[in-house]
């Protein structure tokens, strides 16, 4: 079950904000009528009588006191930065399961909760940049790849090789490691290595991760559509990715490229890394840093 976390949030804010102008506007000035009323009128005030005709209904007061709360919440969450946790391998090296990271929310443009419309063109997402977007095909989820293709980008792949625009990726073997993605006491565990590429795409020079053997997508090429963006994860052979769009010759294939307004944002820095958040197994701050 997918919870609309923004929605939620959006709703929250509203409620607590009409209960906080509903006492504003109407049941406090009634409550200081009725203050008025009863000093002018009785012959001893008591206390305990004031401190009744004063008091705030409790769903007033727990609106008034949760509202600059959830707006302020709801203001950095929707137009500043935004925290995610890294679920899955598909960015590795640069991001490791257990990473929390943070997203820059106005890099891309200043866009409306929940509805995602952007209503302030800030910039452009490039090439080499790691975004966080909502999912193509199930927009409840957020995904977090790189940015490989542009608007009108010509991409390929094959023979583990990206190409842009008919130009191969550069990048330069750095090393070769074991594959810890092998579960232990497989057959091959002893026999599988992996190979970190150093790459460059754009301005952004990043590690990227290429198993010695495993299946990988028949070579093919895509032209990326205007308001789209072609996105592929580090961890090349193991991330479900902008590589497998659907198409009518390999109808098999769900992903798809990124749609302008599924975008969240730009991931830029971890913060903390957690893979398990248990009280056994406290938080590391090893990996805290900016992302590549």
């Amino acid at each position: 079950m997918h919870i609309n976390f923004p929605l939620l949030l959006v709703i929250a804010v509203a409620v607590t904000g009409l209960l906080a102008l509903l006492d504003l506007l109407w049941l406090a000035p009634a409550r200081r009528r009725a203050v008025n009323a009863y000093e002018s009128s009785a012959p001893v005030v008591d206390p305990g009588t004031l401190q009744r005709l004063n008091k705030e209904p409790l769903l007033v007061e727990y609106g008034k006191s949760f509202f600059p709360v959830l707006a302020v919440v709801l203001i950095l969450r929707s137009f500043l930065v935004e925290p995610f946790q890294i679920p899955s391998g598909s960015m590795k090296p640069t991001l490791e399961v257990g990473d929390f990271i943070l997203v820059n929310k106005f890099s891309y443009g200043i866009r409306l909760p929940v509805l995602d419309t952007r209503i302030i063109p800030v910039g452009e997402p490039q090439r080499g940049d790691v975004m966080v977007f909502r999912y193509p095909n199930d927009p409840r989820i957020n995904y977090i790849k790189r940015v490989v293709g542009l608007p009108g980008d010509r991409i390929g792949y094959a023979d583990k090789q990206l190409f842009v625009n008919g130009e191969p990726v550069e990048r330069e073997l750095l090393r070769t490691v074991a594959d810890d993605e092998v579960p232990a006491g497989h057959p091959l565990q002893a026999l599988a290595r992996v190979d970190i590429y150093q790459e460059q795409l754009g301005d952004a020079v990043h590690e990227a991760r290429y198993k010695k053997v495993s299946q990988t997508p028949p070579a093919r090429e895509w032209v990326v559509p205007e308001g789209h963006y072609f996105m592929v994860g580090d961890n090349r052979d193991n991330s479900n990715d902008s590589r497998y769009w659907s198409s009518p010759d390999m109808p098999t294939e769900l992903w798809g490229m990124v749609p302008d307004n599924y975008i969240v944002g730009k991931a830029f820095a971890v913060w903390m890394h957690w893979p398990e958040p248990k009280l056994k197994n406290l938080p590391s701050f090893s990996r805290v840093g900016l992302i590549d």
